[in-house]
């Protein structure tokens, strides 16, 4: 069974919203840490925004911060990232990933699980 699958990407203008969703097994979804990630093509890849499954604490890069949101429904095994004011530079492929055990949040070695990745392209 795939542990991760994300949905929501698309193409969209300038200040305009997207919201990924990243569905995933229980197993996968019994994490310390679920991180949104992002690579452009040539570039390597780069943190997001995270989210501690105990306590709900949340972590942002500093290019995204007030701009994206990352939350999680329980119920549902699903962490979204709400992205507002897109810029041309979030053109991207996006991945949800999760980690088992408490480590750093930015760092994608310390993740255990990662999806397909789910493509945005902002237009100038």
């Amino acid at each position: 069974q795939v542990q991760l699958v994300e949905s929501g990407g698309g193409k969209v203008q300038a200040g305009g919203s997207l919201r990924l969703s990243c569905t995933a097994s229980e197993h996968a979804f019994r994490a310390w840490h679920m991180g949104w990630f992002r690579q452009a093509p040539g570039k390597e890849r780069e943190f997001v925004a995270a989210i501690t499954r105990s306590d709900t604490s949340t972590y942002y890069a500093d290019s995204v911060k007030g701009r994206f949101t990352i939350s999680t429904d329980n119920a549902k095994n699903t962490v979204y990232l709400q992205m507002n004011s897109l810029k041309p530079e979030d053109t991207s492929v996006y991945y949800c990933a999760t980690q088992y055990r408490s480590g750093n949040y930015y760092e994608p070695s310390a993740y255990d699980t990662w999806g397909q990745g789910t493509q945005v392209t902002v237009a100038s």
